[in-house]
């Protein structure tokens, strides 16, 4: 017979800690999916011989179908029970990840990721939720808020390091199959130590707003991409203006529902809103930097994946202490406070980028800074987004809080990857003794260039090398100023927005 939220009242306290310590497993493999697969686009590149635009699909393929479906997720466990959703999608989720492994084409991987995406959106409201089904007591679940978001942004910090490791010692696709030893533990032990959360039958799931989400989310970002590869020109243009009508009617049609599939009377709450939005760029932040500087590591200052993984570990402890050091600060500081000058290490970390270049110990040190920011504001601004909505919209509230984090690696990705990629394309003066192949494969990303020098002499391949870092680093500055100045952009949201913290538990009182 299931737990119910009764149950879990009358369970020891080690008991609930336990059941939070499996919630965790989800969570850190989700997060790691989103970050480890560009550490491996080196080896994959050279496996599969992606596009560019490929291989910006390898990464946004799963961010974009979670972050489409969390919101229908998030909903559908309200009224369906979140224990239920999670096993199903835990067992989803590996089972296409061990196919995903062995995937022989680019399209095949992209395809598998997608797949990925859609269980994995059964697991990240859910986890959530449920620690509110687990956690009555404002202090715990506090607590157990800051482990949740702790987790978030390590997962993505460990994302290079686990896949050094692996990619050290196995073929790129090990980086798939970390879904067995991670889920399968959670398929058991789940059903005894997580409670079922309360079954909302407020109505049934509004399939047209999971397709308008889904479309003027996948639009917005085909648009990005084509102009990063192609340029601007009517097709990004006509993409753009789908992704603005639809989104437009999506959002219309959710404030006329009487059951919204979003509920946007959440946004309604300043403190809420501006969380929301800081959680989705420092996200992006996050994965803007991972995304090039795994490349700047391995391809250009020619570390192994191992030792380029090791490089930024510090980075990924202070995530980690931060993360949890942070909530005792978070208790005496207003947050209207307190988030922007977390945000200020975030800028830190790109103007060490722009300003200084992209030397190992630049890497190391705006890593580092940057973990300082986005694990502390993880933390925070998760918090503030549970605690602001009523028990009965946990599952909304947390499926909003996680489409944004999904968002945020989506867009950092594709807008901040774009810059990189854009800019690259643009600039990049190639040597004419290169065949026209060649000319394609190097001309697209820095992991093709460095595919194709490896097919010639020595002193041509340092000739292509020179030119092509010298251009994917242009594209890093360019790169590191525009998300300079989102940061500093973001530092102005969060004082303005973030004025009423005391908002943000009222309902928690209640």
């Amino acid at each position: 017979m299931p737990l119910t939220a009764d149950d879990v009242k009358q369970q020891p306290r080690s008991k609930r800690w336990w059941a939070l310590a499996i919630l965790m497993l989800p969570v850190l493999l989700v997060t790691v999916d989103n970050t480890v697969l560009g550490f491996a686009l080196p080896k994959i590149a050279e496996a599969l011989h992606p596009s560019a635009s490929q291989q910006l699909w390898m990464i946004d393929a799963y961010s974009l179908v979670l972050a489409g479906l969390l919101i229908t997720m998030g909903s559908l466990g309200d009224r369906k029970g979140h224990r239920k959703l999670l096993l199903i999608g835990s067992l989803g989720f590996t089972v296409v990840s061990v196919m995903t492994a062995y995937s022989s084409t680019a399209a095949q991987l992209i395809a598998g990721r997608a797949c990925m995406g859609i269980f994995g959106a059964m697991l990240m409201p859910s986890t959530l939720a449920l620690i509110r089904s687990l956690f009555n007591d404002r202090e715990e679940r506090r607590l157990a808020v800051a482990i949740w978001a702790t987790t978030l942004t390590v997962g993505s910090a460990l994302g290079p390091l686990v896949g050094g490791l692996l990619l050290e010692f196995f073929r790129w696709g090990s980086i798939f199959l970390l879904a067995i030893p991670v889920l399968v533990p959670l398929l058991i032990l789940g059903p005894l130590l997580l409670p079922e959360s309360e079954p909302d039958a407020s109505g049934p799931i509004d399939v047209l707003s999971t397709v308008q989400s889904m479309v003027a989310l996948s639009a917005l970002v085909y648009s990005i991409k084509h102009i990063a590869s192609d340029g601007p020109d009517a097709l990004a243009l006509a993409a753009f203006c789908i992704a603005i009508v639809v989104g437009w009617k999506f959002v219309h049609r959710q404030l006329n529902l009487p059951t919204p599939l979003m509920d946007l009377s959440l946004f309604r709450n300043k403190t809420f809103s501006g969380s929301v939005t800081i959680n989705l760029m420092s996200l992006a932040f996050l994965i803007g930097f991972v995304f090039f500087s795994t490349q700047l590591l391995q391809i250009v200052l020619r570390m192994s994946p191992l030792s380029a993984s090791l490089a930024l570990i510090p980075g990924q402890i202070m995530a980690i202490v931060v993360g949890i050091l942070i909530v005792p600060v978070a208790q005496r500081v207003s947050v209207n406070v307190l988030i922007p000058v977390l945000l200020a290490f975030t800028a830190g970390a790109f103007f060490m980028v722009a300003s200084f270049g992209s030397s190992l110990t630049v890497l190391v040190l705006a890593f580092a800074l940057l973990n300082i920011g986005v694990g502390a504001i993880a933390t925070v601004s998760n918090d503030v987004i549970l605690s602001a909505a009523p028990p009965n919209k946990a599952g909304a509230a947390s499926a909003i809080s996680e489409t944004a984090y999904e968002v945020g690696v989506v867009l950092g990705t594709t807008l901040l990857g774009g810059i990189v990629t854009a800019y690259y394309r643009g600039t990049l003066q190639l040597p004419d003794f290169l065949t026209s192949l060649q000319t394609q494969l190097a001309g697209e990303t820095l992991a093709g260039a460095y595919a194709v020098s490896a097919t010639l002499s020595e002193d041509q391949a340092d000739e292509l090398m020179r030119s092509a870092t010298r251009a994917f680093e242009g594209g890093t500055s360019l790169m590191a100023w525009a998300t300079f100045s989102l940061a500093v952009l973001a530092i102005f949201v969060a004082s303005r927005t973030l004025k009423t913290p005391q908002t943000a538990c009222a309902h928690s009182k209640g």
